[in-house]
């Protein structure tokens, strides 16, 4: 099943439709979140709690597409309990783009790996332990929360101080905490975990500042468990006319981890299982056009599009205004 979040009727709308199907509204739902918490707390299935609520008036998905009535498929009351984070060096070839980034610090003693390549092995070799074990932790960064959250079709705003703002393709997962501070998987989504490149080439120790920036999933959120080999395509169009595109692969076949262990090494912090919260998890990509060379500009589309999630995930690149910061003495 897949569910998305419209405008409808002057107020928030669920759909859920089941892959290839019509979308249909989800009857006395104000939101996903509030469906999911109530299936969590209840300790019932999201699908059993949609099917009891009932499904009404169907929806054209890609024609509210088109005219901009596609949320976020979750969204929080409040914002700053939604939170956007991300792990890195996770997929088979992520290194390479990831390495070849920091390689000028390591010229000098080329026997030397890098810390990229050092956190890649180390996913390699432990980063799908046996059930019932724990693997070994990933990079882990921080995005941002509900406020930079973009919704479909929305732009990306990369800050006027940024020195890039290019796409990265991955697959999120959805989580709700229920009451209890337990966390619960709502399914998984596409998403654009978009990133300053060049300030990260910079020193491999300015990843945090090259994350803290805007970001994108949905349309849909697929419920239940992912393929195990995940593949579509990302793209950027400029004018309309695609400028470069590439293969985009996921899925625990072309990943040095489990979701498991990601997940494990998220949610034991008991600070990300706080009630009432929503996370954001991206999962890490293998395809980034930085590495080719692309310096995408303002009002280029980055497009990430995987049949398994239902609609494509579409978001122009915009460049923010500066906004001078004033600290004041109290």
């Amino acid at each position: 099943m897949l569910l998305s979040q419209i405008k409808h009727k002057g107020a928030v709308a669920v759909v859920a439709r089941e892959e290839g199907a019509t979308g249909r509204i989800v009857k006395d739902a104000s939101g996903v979140y509030e469906l999911a918490l109530e299936a969590a707390d209840q300790g019932r299935r999201l699908a059993d709690v949609i099917a009891a609520h009932g499904l009404g008036d169907t929806v054209d998905l890609a024609r509210a597409y088109a005219a901009g009535e596609i949320l976020s498929p979750i969204s929080h009351p409040n914002p700053a309990n939604l939170h956007v984070t991300g792990t890195g060096l996770t997929h088979l070839g992520s290194a390479a783009t990831r390495d070849a980034m920091h390689k000028n610090l390591a010229e000098k003693d080329k026997e030397t790996l890098t810390d990229s390549m050092k956190m890649f092995r180390m996913g390699l070799e432990g980063g799908k332990p046996a059930a019932g074990k724990t693997g070994v932790q990933p990079e882990w960064f921080y995005k941002g929360n509900g406020v930079t959250a973009a919704g479909p079709g929305e732009p990306l705003r990369s800050p006027a101080f940024a020195l890039d703002g290019g796409e990265e393709p991955e697959v999120a997962g959805i989580y709700v905490i229920a009451n209890n501070g337990t966390p619960f998987r709502v399914g998984f989504a596409l998403s654009n975990e978009f990133s300053d490149h060049v300030t990260e080439r910079i020193n491999y120790l300015f990843l945090a500042h090259s994350k803290l920036r805007p970001a994108s999933f949905g349309p849909e959120i697929r419920l239940g468990e992912p393929p195990a080999d995940i593949r579509g395509a990302s793209r950027i169009r400029r004018g309309g006319a695609v400028i470069w595109e590439k293969p985009f692969l996921s899925g625990e076949a072309n990943m040095s981890h489990t979701f498991a262990n990601l997940e494990h090494h998220h949610f034991k912090y008991r600070l990300f299982r706080q009630p009432g919260d929503v996370h954001i998890h991206m999962f890490g990509t293998a395809t980034l056009s930085f590495a080719d060379g692309i310096k995408p500009e303002s009002g280029d589309v980055f497009e990430i599009e995987c049949d398994d999630f239902g609609l494509p995930l579409r978001n122009p690149l915009a460049i923010a205004e500066e906004e001078p910061v004033t600290i004041r003495m109290l």
